[in-house]
């Protein structure tokens, strides 16, 4: 069985605690991310899928729950020596490509920030080389590097965001929407990018999207998150065959194919929040209906999700045939 290298367990991320303004952005989640694996966490804006990457890594202090990587708490962590190496072997490719890049420094200090800050590289002819390995690596070229950001495309710009975060040889990496705002044309290429490079250096991604298409392409697991809750996981192809929840059966539903036929009977199913009281229900959790796919709901629908699985398994090995 894969190796767990990270844990998150009852993971809470409040805003304005304790106030009528209260923001319950992650309500106690848990799951777990294996060596090697992408994970995808998928939802519709303000689910609450962006903040719990950035709790992961720390960019925001839990509001409860544990971040457990190889074993150790990430929130825990204190001396500076504790959060360099973590920070070493965690990095984050974020959404916005130009706005997380320094628009006054060119690409060869963007990417060569954190060979210098973990001390990476031994003299300045090494790290320049490295700098130009790394563009090469993500599809670039050494001739880039005297360049500004704003000088680059969306999909470039991307490709040095990439540059960056494995430029600290990281083992762990968080896209948080990294094709949102590229054009569809650039999506594919920056995904199979990123498949290529986990493929040649074992990395392990928790790849955060909306795009569902795209998010079961590239993951091993799927997750789906509703308003703070995890509210279904499950192995990629498991969740398209089946889905059982009804947001995920609602999100699945408005995925449109290159098929006229199709899209001319496609019905639209639409989430109705009142079927699920999520509100001071303490029977509610993650529950395993099928050999690794897992719901959050009560003992007492358990058995109907398992019939429900059955059925819709069945029904798609009959389609496949």
């Amino acid at each position: 069985m894969a190796e767990k290298l990270l844990e998150i367990k009852n993971l809470k991320q409040y805003f304005n605690k304790g106030k009528a303004s209260e923001v319950r952005a992650v309500d106690g989640i848990s799951f777990d991310i294996y060596k090697g694996e992408t994970l995808g966490l998928v939802g519709e804006s303000g689910c609450g899928k962006s903040t719990t990457g950035r709790t992961i890594i720390r960019l925001y202090d839990a509001t409860d729950g544990e971040v457990l990587y190889d074993g150790k708490n990430v929130h825990s962590r204190k001396s500076r020596t504790e959060m360099h190496e973590f920070r070493r072997k965690m990095q984050m490719i974020f959404q916005d490509p130009y706005a997380s890049l320094n628009p006054r420094m060119k690409v060869k200090d963007i990417i060569a920030e954190g060979i210098r800050i973990h001390g990476l590289a031994k003299t300045p002819s090494e790290l320049t080389n490295q700098v130009y390995e790394l563009l090469e690596t993500v599809g670039l070229s050494k001739e880039h590097a005297g360049r500004y950001p704003h000088e680059f495309s969306g999909g470039q710009r991307q490709r040095i965001g990439i540059a960056r975060a494995l430029a600290v040889q990281p083992e762990f990496i968080i896209a948080d929407e990294p094709i949102s705002a590229l054009d569809v044309s650039i999506q594919a290429q920056v995904v199979n990018l990123l498949k290529q490079l986990q493929k040649e250096k074992g990395l392990t991604y928790l790849f955060i999207a909306h795009d569902l298409s795209m998010v079961k392409y590239i993951s091993d697991r799927i997750g789906v998150m509703y308003f703070g809750k995890l509210v279904e996981l499950a192995p990629a192809d498991d969740l398209y065959r089946a889905p059982l929840h009804a947001y995920t059966e609602s999100l699945l539903s408005a995925i449109p194919l290159p098929d006229p036929n199709y899209e001319r009977t496609r019905v639209r199913k639409t989430y109705d929040p009142a079927i699920h009281n999520y509100t001071g229900n303490e029977d509610l959790q993650m529950r395993e209906i099928a050999p690794g796919h897992f719901v959050y709901c009560s003992p007492e629908e358990v058995a109907t999700y398992q019939e429900k699985h059955a059925k819709l398994s069945a029904a798609a090995m009959v389609t496949a045939e």
